[in-house]
């Protein structure tokens, strides 16, 4: 086998082992990610988040369930434990903060809380807000902690109109300049998202973490 096949086999294991719900499993492959000399950085990125991702997409088809899932999250953090002392100190300074919440009257929070373990393993500093948040919640606490970014999930297209709601909050109170905003779940689409002014859409976990950011990367935060 190859030293590339090898890195390649590598990822593959950390992926499934947290698919795989097995915490000792991740904290091997963990190890000997760094036995073969695989950039830790990759391995959490290209290994330890695609078994989380999958692990959210199997509870969506219904096949995991909440005890299923965060069993999951206990292995990604073991195998994260193992890897982040081997980062670059220049790849873990935090790169942005993010306000992250469910909407008002909204209480599906699976895809929410993927973002979030995304976001956090990248750096971030993130203000989960929970679920079932109204729009002056998001917008205070944007404030309150000098936010780059103020995410907004829902999976139900009957509080959909709650991200338009905060949107429309921040510009009544002249702070839309001040942060970017996202938006993210199943019934929601780019277009919708250009419709109610907001700067991004991913339709997954891995697709927003990289939107979040590309975003605070292009458009720094205006200064307050």
């Amino acid at each position: 086998m190859t030293n590339t096949s090898l890195q390649q086999a590598v990822l593959t294991e950390l992926a499934d082992a947290v698919v795989a719900l097995d915490e000792a499993r991740a904290v091997d492959a963990a190890h000997e990610a760094l036995n073969e000399s695989v950039d830790p950085y990759t391995a959490i990125e290209s290994g330890l988040l695609v078994g989380m991702s999958r692990a959210g997409q199997l509870f969506e088809e219904q096949e995991y369930f909440v005890p299923e899932l965060l069993v999951a999250s206990d292995a990604l953090y073991a195998g994260l434990g193992v890897l982040r002392p081997h980062i670059a100190a220049d790849r873990l300074d935090v790169p942005g903060k993010v306000v992250i919440g469910v909407v008002e009257g909204d209480t599906h929070d699976v895809g929410k809380n993927l973002v979030r373990i995304i976001l956090q393993t990248k750096g971030f500093e993130v203000h989960d807000l929970g679920r079932d948040v109204p729009p002056s919640r998001f917008v205070d606490k944007a404030v309150e902690v000098g936010a780059d970014v103020i995410a907004l999930s829902t999976l139900m297209t009957t509080t959909m109109v709650n991200m338009d709601e905060t949107v429309k909050l921040l510009a009544k109170r002249d702070l839309r300049d001040r942060f970017q905003v996202i938006v993210g779940g199943s019934p929601l689409s780019k277009a919708y998202a250009d419709r109610i002014g907001a700067d991004g859409y991913s339709k997954d976990a891995i697709g927003a973490a990289d939107l979040v950011k590309r975003l605070v990367q292009q458009a720094p935060r205006v200064a307050t």
